[in-house]
C-alpha cells in the first residue's frame, strides 16, 4: 500500500506534521510505502484568477496532484489557525483544484486529524474539513482529534495519554481493515 502523509501546516516545527508522521509508522508493514511531505516544498503565489489566467496553474500544484494519485491512502494532520486552515495548506487545495477535471483528493481514501495546544484539538478546522473535503473527493475514513499536543504527545513516544492512544489505535486498526478489504477487491 502506498501511504501519503502530510500535516496542512508551513511551519518547520510543526506539531501536525509531528502527530502524522508519528501515527504514519502505525501503517508500516512489510510491501508498505510512507512518504511524508513537506507543504514548504509546494509553496506556490497566493492564488487568484488574475495569476491564473496570466500565468496557468503552477507545475506544483500538478506535481502536489501527482503525489495524491499515487497513493492509495492520505493521511492529513491539520493544523487550525483562527479556526481554519492555515493559508499554506489553502493555498495549495486553490490550486489543486482548478486543474481540469480533477477533484483535489481524487477520490482518495483518508484519515484526517488534528492537533493544536488547546483543548478542542484543532476542531474547528477539523469540522470545516469534515465538510468540505469529501466534496473535493476525498473518502473520510475517520477523524482523530488530539488536544492539547504538548500534555498528550511525546516526541519517540506518540499519544502519551493511554485514553487518546487507545482510540488513536483503534482508528487506525479500523482503517488498516478498510484499506486491506479495498486494495483486496481492486485484485479481483
Amino acid at each position: 500500500m502506498k501511504i501519503l502523509a502530510f500535516a496542512g501546516s508551513n511551519s518547520r516545527h510543526s506539531i501536525n506534521k509531528k502527530l502524522v508522521t508519528s501515527v504514519s509508522k502505525y501503517y508500516k508493514e512489510s510491501d508498505d510505502s510512507i512518504e511524508i511531505l513537506d507543504l514548504n516544498d509546494y509553496e506556490m503565489p497566493i492564488f487568484s484568477v488574475d495569476r491564473e489566467k496570466e500565468d496557468g496553474i503552477p507545475e506544483l500544484a500538478h506535481a502536489f496532484a501527482a503525489k495524491i494519485d499515487a497513493a492509495d491512502l492520505l493521511l492529513i494532520s491539520l493544523s487550525e489557525n483562527n479556526s481554519s486552515y492555515s493559508a499554506a495548506y489553502k493555498n495549495i487545495m486553490d490550486w489543486v483544484s482548478r486543474i481540469k477535471g480533477r477533484k483535489v483528493f481524487g477520490d482518495k481514501p483518508v484519515f484526517l486529524m488534528g492537533t493544536s495546544d488547546g483543548a478542542r484539538g484543532a476542531r474547528s478546522v477539523l469540522e470545516a474539513a469534515e465538510n468540505r473535503m469529501p466534496r473535493d473527493g476525498a473518502k473520510l475514513l475517520d477523524i482523530f482529534s488530539l488536544p492539547t499536543f504538548y500534555e498528550n504527545f511525546e516526541e519517540g513516544k506518540g499519544v502519551t495519554d493511554l485514553a487518546l492512544r487507545s482510540k488513536l489505535e483503534a482508528m487506525v486498526r479500523k482503517t488498516k481493515r478498510t484499506m486491506k478489504d479495498k486494495l483486496a477487491a481492486k485484485k479481483d
